[in-house]
């Protein structure tokens, strides 16, 4: 609100406060359309393999499916808040990307029923034939030679030439003086290694929305996020659209700390709407919330300082390294903010700063608030 002699210094009622404490406003869980269809989306349930087939054929025939829909129905197979390196659907008659699983919540399939019971009950007739691969939990051991790529192929990179025979993602430096020099200045030096661990976001209205096909044709996807423009265009480049001919709307969010920067049921409901041509509602559950979407960056930073008898520091060098997960998602963004907040306020002289952000099976890493800063501020700190 625009600031005038009434309202500068006053306190302004929120605009939705009234309809939250009552009770009246809708979330996306909320929202029901006529002669709505519900789906279900099937998980993987395994970290890391190459996918066979994904049969489908039973839950097709139980009872109240209206359709299954598995990567064959994707028109473009991937997406991405800052690079386009996830599949929409992993499984056959994609694309190559889409043949590997890399995380155990990656979709393999969405179930579209008449009721919610039945989508869920042939969700569990989904089976997936698939080959096992390597599991790499640890963003060191996914630095190792040996290690197996989980992106060996190119996709859209922002960042210049990726080396497609590693799985870092993008590595940062920062240098500045000399830092032997700052170090023989030095007359105390503190070293030590510090670990942080991944976060839940634990907002309290799940992933949840409601698509479907307007009369004018195009499709509008009424769900929980934060960036709605992007969750336009990602969606509309998934289904092979004009940016045009999708339309997002949020109703009351139900917090998200970060959690719902990246893609959860956006596309693949607008991909069920599209498909059946009924209005398609989902719900995940607790669990299906806490397994499917991303976490707080784990950082394990390596940190040197030194500091004269004065008190001045006058060196620092760090060696940090987050766990990506197996996708992008803002993994690249979070890691610069680490990297500038890893000295802290200080005004330090000499540094020699490296951070890169790794591919590994774990849950994706993504935003959550502070944006790296907490991380690379903890070590700083506790220096």
């Amino acid at each position: 609100m625009r600031a005038t002699g009434s309202s500068l210094g006053a306190s302004l009622p929120r605009i939705d406060a009234a309809d939250k404490v009552t009770g009246a406003a809708r979330y996306a869980g909320d929202v029901d359309l006529p002669n709505q269809a519900w789906m279900k989306v099937v998980f993987a349930g395994v970290p890391h393999a190459e996918i066979n087939a994904v049969d489908v054929e039973a839950a097709r025939a139980a009872p109240g499916v209206i359709a299954v829909l598995t990567a064959a129905d994707v028109p473009v197979n991937e997406y991405g808040l800052i690079m386009p390196d996830q599949p929409v659907l992993c499984g056959t008659g994609s694309s190559e990307q889409a043949r590997t699983i890399r995380w155990e919540a990656d979709h393999i399939a969405v179930v579209v029923a008449e009721t919610q019971a039945q989508a869920e009950a042939a969700a569990k007739l989904v089976k997936l034939d698939a080959t096992p691969l390597t599991v790499l939990t640890d963003p060191f051991a996914a630095m190792q030679p040996d290690a197996p790529i989980l992106h060996p192929r190119p996709f859209r990179y922002p960042y210049g030439e990726r080396d497609l025979n590693s799985n870092v993602l993008l590595e940062y430096k920062l240098l500045d003086g000399d830092i032997r020099a700052g170090f023989a200045e030095a007359d105390v030096v503190v070293e030590s290694v510090y670990r942080t661990h991944a976060q839940e976001h634990a907002y309290l209205q799940p992933e949840a929305g409601v698509a479907w096909v307007r009369p004018d044709g195009k499709i509008e996807v009424i769900c929980g996020g934060q960036w709605m423009h992007e969750e336009r265009e990602q969606v509309a480049h998934a289904l092979g659209l004009p940016h045009d001919q999708i339309v997002v709307q949020f109703p009351a969010i139900g917090s998200a700390f970060g959690g719902r920067e990246d893609i959860s049921v956006q596309i693949v409901l607008a991909l069920a709407a599209w498909k059946t041509g009924r209005p398609v509602k989902v719900v995940w559950t607790r669990e299906e919330s806490i397994v499917g979407h991303h976490k707080r960056h784990p950082f394990t930073i390596r940190t040197r300082w030194g500091a004269t008898r004065a008190g001045k520091i006058v060196a620092a060098q760090v060696d940090m390294t987050s766990d990506c997960g197996p996708y992008a998602y803002t993994s690249t963004k979070v890691l610069g903010n680490a990297l500038l907040a890893v000295l802290g306020p200080y005004k330090i002289p000499n540094v020699d700063v490296t951070a890169r952000t790794v591919y590994t099976n774990n849950t994706p890493s993504g935003a959550f608030r502070g944006f790296g800063g907490p991380q690379g501020h903890f070590a700083a700190e506790m220096q």
